[in-house]
């Protein structure tokens, strides 16, 4: 009888992980400088006053403060960080 090896482990595995995209620290939440606010795939959320957009689009906070999101030009999606008063 002829034999057909059990093919499944083989033609498994082909699936990536998932990226984690998406807002990592909501409006009115604190960051600390260097602190990810948004990982996205192309300009979801433009960057404002105290934020930076990395290579991979990822937006960034630049100083300490409280995150922001509000619509600019074009009423685009804007993220910026509110610095916190120093005391």
């Amino acid at each position: 009888m002829a034999h057909k090896k059990g093919v499944g482990s083989s033609k498994n595995g082909r699936e990536s992980a998932s990226q984690r995209l998406g807002v990592k620290i909501w409006g009115g939440q604190k960051v600390v400088a260097g602190n990810i606010i948004v990982r996205q795939r192309g300009n979801k959320h433009f960057p404002g006053n105290g934020v930076a957009q990395g290579k991979d689009d990822t937006l960034y906070a630049l100083v300490d403060g409280t995150v922001n999101f509000h619509k600019g030009k074009h009423d685009k999606s804007v993220v910026s960080v509110i610095p916190a008063a120093e005391a």
